[in-house]
């Protein structure tokens, strides 16, 4: 049995060895072959490098797959030509015809690219062209509502995705910029790709993850690595957090604003938790009479608001919190709420009142929980009086009549003050702006005549003629406004209106005047406007032999006046010049006393005549009259005819 053994192993020898010298294809040790790296979309340069170059000017090129040469270009006498196939319109010869350029890299193109040249002798040289891409940036998105602590195994926590990358880019999660890597029951990554049509690869890539209540403010975010023939690279998407969902351990109430609280502040009292949701918050209010708390209604996010805070707002709060997850309950410490308050300013006496010459002495009170200062202010001019609670008011005099004002404040917190007002009445008869009063009006439109006075006790005011609407009213308990609206008639321009107001102790009359307003006449008072003027007569100023106050200004007659004398001006002026133009031209003889002929052609001396014409009115002209001496008869319009015919 040792001899055919022997002959079977002397005959497998011999036919390695015959296979291995007659160079059958795939057996023998392949070079390792140049390496070309370029990024999709530029021109791959492949350098025919042959240890014997020789003469290049007959070369064919090969791209090989799969174990299969398929020619792609040709080198005849230094000119080339390519193959038919995929690659026949991006290849190109450069130079001496030792390297081939393809134009437009993809990733198909990532292949052993082959030249043989067989003069003096056969030789190839392999060339592997690797093909690279950067992805874009990479998209992360949250992919949950929110974790909840209390989850048993590990939930999606986000999704990163890199587009159009070459090759295939490798992914990695950060925490707080720490690396993730896989932990059993605990963190978990899975990726998947997708080939698009160009041959670009989209990498997606999902966290799983178990969170805590720690990770409530955590930063993630996913890396790509990828290489490029510059080197390796990467980029880094935007930072995202997650919601994680724990349950409260406490709950507290917070105040706004900050500080001490005084009436009228807007206070808003709020529940706050440490759990994540919030639960759903109730407040409720210690009642004082029986002890127990009682909820408050709240807005749908458990806030109480206070607008305006009162002092029967003060009192002891309490917040209560529901978990609606698993129905546990919590409540918060108690608060205690302080509103800071002015209540209930009172001045005695309440309506005080005194002869002229008498004294009065006010008083101020008010209640408040803190520390009160007091102060005395005219009403009618906010001057300060007095500091103190007390206003002595000695030798009173009719002017010292009118409103006085109490202000009770806290001085620890600005804001806070209370004010009470009182009116001091001196007795008189009543009092009056002024005796008489002209008021510019038109006949046949309705006027709204005001009459104000004052005294105490009250008075009341009439009128001596009927008119279509009279209101009175009351400005304060000393005084009385009324308003009467007439029509404007002939008789009321010629006799006027009086206002009379009285009381027990006397009366006081105003006469208003009745001006008709002409075309021509500027006043103050005249009004445009569509529908009832109004004159008032206002006791401010004092037409009383007790008063120091200012009188009120009648309307003047000065606008009438100058108006009217410039209109005389420019009629003069325009005679004038008339009479000079005449005599320059030497038809107007001078020196000679009598009517002189002013020298015309016979056909037009009856025709010349020279109107001067005044648009004043006559109560205007007669000023103008008066200035001189003359007088014009009741028929005069203003008209004046210089007749230069004779």
């Amino acid at each position: 049995m040792g001899l055919p053994r022997l002959v079977c192993a002397l005959l497998l020898a011999w036919c390695c060895c015959d296979r291995r010298a007659m160079g059958v294809p795939g057996e023998a040790e392949q070079p390792t072959p140049e390496l070309v790296e370029v990024e999709v979309g530029s021109t791959a340069l492949l350098r025919c490098s042959l240890d014997s170059p020789g003469n290049l000017s007959h070369v064919d090129w090969f791209v090989v797959h799969k174990e299969k040469r398929t020619p792609i270009f040709r080198v005849r006498q230094g000119q080339g030509q390519s193959e038919p196939g995929e690659y026949q319109h991006r290849l190109s010869l450069q130079g001496p015809g030792s390297t081939l350029a393809l134009a437009q890299v993809g990733p198909h193109d990532e292949r052993v690219f082959l030249c043989q040249s067989r003069r003096p002798r056969a030789q190839e040289h392999h060339i592997q062209l690797r093909v690279y891409k950067a992805p874009e940036e990479p998209v992360i998105q949250i992919t949950t509502n929110g974790i909840s602590v209390n989850s048993q195994e590990p939930e999606e926590v986000a999704t990163c995705v890199g587009k159009n990358g070459y090759p295939l880019p490798q992914v990695v999660w950060y925490k707080n910029r720490q690396a993730l890597k896989e932990e059993k029951n605990r963190i978990h990554i899975q990726s998947s790709q997708t080939e698009e049509s160009s041959g670009l690869y989209t990498l997606e890539s999902v966290l799983k993850a178990q969170l805590v209540k720690e990770d409530k403010d955590a930063q993630f975010y996913c890396e790509l690595s990828y290489r490029l023939p510059s080197g390796n690279h990467m980029k880094e998407s935007r930072e995202v957090t997650v919601p994680v969902f724990y349950p409260a351990e406490r709950l507290w109430l917070e105040v706004e604003p900050v500080g001490m609280l005084k009436e009228g502040d807007r206070v808003e009292i709020r529940c706050l938790t440490d759990g994540n949701p919030a639960p759903h918050f109730t407040i409720s209010k210690k009642d004082l009479s029986t002890g127990e708390m009682e909820e408050q209604e709240t807005t749908d996010n458990g806030i109480l608001v206070l607008d305006p805070a009162e002092k029967q707002h003060s009192g002891v709060y309490q917040c209560h919190g529901l978990d609606l997850e698993d129905t546990t309950s919590l409540s918060s410490d108690t608060q205690n709420l302080l509103v800071n308050y002015v209540s209930d300013v009172r001045v005695t006496p309440i309506a005080p009142e005194s002869e002229e010459g008498g004294s009065l002495t006010l008083t101020c009170k008010a209640e408040s929980n803190q520390p009160l200062t007091f102060q005395w202010l005219r009403e009618k001019t906010g001057q300060v009086l007095e500091e103190g609670p007390t206003l002595e008011l000695l030798g009173l005099k009719r002017e010292a009549e009118g409103g006085y004002r109490c202000v009770a404040s806290v001085p620890s917190i600005p804001g806070l003050n209370r004010t009470q007002l009182v009116y001091v009445a001196i007795f008189g008869p009543p009092w009056m702006a002024l005796k008489e009063r002209r008021v510019w009006v038109r006949e046949d439109t309705v006027q709204n005549l005001s009459c104000e006075a004052s005294g105490h006790p009250q008075p009341t005011i009439s009128w001596n003629v009927n008119g279509t609407v009279a209101t009175e009213q009351e400005q304060n308990p000393l005084r009385v406004l009324s308003t009467l609206s007439v029509l404007v008639t002939p008789e009321l321009l010629e006799t006027g209106v009086q206002c009379t107001a009285s009381n027990f102790l006397g009366r006081n009359t105003t006469t208003i005047f009745l001006t008709q307003v002409g075309l021509t006449t500027l006043t103050p008072d005249s009004s445009t406007a569509a529908g009832p003027s109004t004159s008032t007569v206002s006791p401010h100023a004092r037409a009383n032999s007790t008063s120091t106050e200012k009188k009120l200004r009648e309307p003047e007659s000065k606008g009438v006046v100058i108006v009217a004398v410039i209109v005389c001006i420019l009629v003069l002026a325009v005679l004038g010049a008339v009479l000079y133009f005449f005599y320059k031209k030497g038809k107007l003889p001078c020196g000679r006393s009598g009517k002189q002929e002013i020298t015309l052609p016979p056909s037009r001396k009856s025709e010349l005549v020279v109107e001067v014409k005044s648009d004043k009115l006559p109560e205007e002209m007669g000023l103008l009259q008066g200035s001189t001496g003359d007088k014009r008869a009741p028929g005069d319009q203003g008209e004046k005819y210089i007749d230069l015919r004779h």
